[in-house]
């Protein structure tokens, strides 16, 4: 394997000043924040956190809730066992059946976030806590239900990770069971889930996405990305979790290459009237990338959230750039690509990637920028 030890809890490179661990009392299991939750940490907009997150998969019931003996069955020493993994699966926490399987680190309180502000949230770092991941078709989901799986036993494949001569880190997979790991597909790590807390007493599941956020799988939220969330409940109330190495656009098998990550987030906010005028009134999630501003959409029917995300990037482009919405449907027809960012999580989710060069002439409608460097309140 590729690295020297495993990032256990506290030790190695911790990028910012607040660090949130991923103890027992830090993470929620299967649901995620409402409006009634504690936060954890409480910070100023404008600073950054490093934040230890751990995946599901190795500690999860149907893998035997001991991630030693799990990954010890796929040769992994005791020593690249995540500490806070082991003692997440031998704790006492409370998890029913109707749970979801994610672990979510926070929530975190942002000074001053109120219903109808935008939470801007940057990845800044991305750093594998371990050299190694799990890809998973299981609990008769997937893109092909009925067909895969093949056989009665569901499947977590084991991969692991492999640095090359360039500093490039990959995925590994065999051919066929027990072969050499001849098969390479470049990691790209990145968070499934991003999200605020929902209005209410009542935590939502932690599979299906929605207007908070959540298990939205979008894999464009790498280094250097942001996600923007309309605020729900005073101070926001963000977390982060589900941890992935790479994905693939839809997520078929049911999971990602699922492996833990150390993150660096920066939180901002947008007060209400800015976000207005620079995307418009956002029902839901809004990626922004180096290269793209990315609008979501969601629905359980498919169909439905290509049709969402078209809606919302026709409020967009008029809500930023002025754009009539004849020419901006065209617009989008002619140069917009609509990705699925995944076909798996109950709730579908659809993103447009929106080239912000093709706009490099165009004045802002009402003259704000809430990207990098503009409105966001820190």
């Amino acid at each position: 394997m590729s690295m020297l030890a495993a990032l256990q809890p506290g030790a190695g490179e911790i990028r910012a000043t607040e660090y949130l661990a991923a103890s027992r009392h830090n993470v929620l299991w299967g649901r995620l924040p409402c409006a009634t939750d504690r936060p954890v940490l409480e910070i100023d907009p404008g600073t950054d956190v490093t934040i230890d997150t751990i995946s599901h998969e190795g500690v999860l019931e149907d893998q035997g809730r001991d991630p030693v003996a799990f990954f010890g069955s796929h040769g992994v020493s005791r020593d690249f066992v995540l500490e806070d993994a082991i003692a997440l699966a031998a704790s006492d926490y409370p998890r029913s059946s109707a749970d979801g399987p994610h672990v979510v680190t926070g929530p975190i309180a942002v000074r001053g976030a109120r219903p109808g502000d935008l939470l801007k949230m940057t990845v800044l770092d991305t750093t594998p806590r371990v050299p190694y991941g799990v890809i998973s078709n299981r609990h008769g989901k997937g893109a092909l239900v009925g067909e895969m799986p093949l056989g009665p036993a569901d499947v977590s494949v084991f991969a692991e990770v492999q640095d090359a001569l360039s500093g490039i880190r990959f995925g590994t997979l065999p051919l066929v069971p027990g072969g050499e790991r001849s098969v390479r597909f470049p990691l790209n790590p990145f968070l499934g889930i991003m999200g605020v807390a929902v209005a209410g007493s009542e935590r939502p599941h932690s599979v299906p996405p929605g207007p908070h956020g959540g298990n939205i799988d979008i894999n464009l939220l790498t280094v250097g990305s942001s996600l923007y969330l309309p605020v729900q409940v005073p101070g926001a109330l963000a977390y982060v979790g589900d941890p992935h190495f790479a994905q693939g656009d839809g997520e078929v098998a049911l999971t990602a290459m699922e492996a833990s990550l150390r993150v660096t987030v920066r939180f901002d906010l947008v007060d209400r009237s800015d976000a207005l005028a620079s995307f418009g009134d956002l029902a839901g999630p809004l990626a922004e990338t180096s290269e793209f501003l990315v609008p979501t959409g969601m629905d359980r029917d498919l169909d439905v959230a290509v049709q969402n995300c078209v809606r919302a990037a026709l409020g967009l482009l008029e809500a930023r750039w002025g754009m009539d919405r004849t020419l901006a449907y065209a617009y989008l027809s002619a140069a917009t690509d609509f990705d699925i960012s995944q076909v798996v999580d109950i709730v579908k989710g659809v993103h447009a990637r929106i080239r912000v060069a093709d706009f490099a002439g165009v004045g802002h409608a009402s003259g704000g920028h809430a990207g990098s460097g503009g409105v966001a309140r820190g």
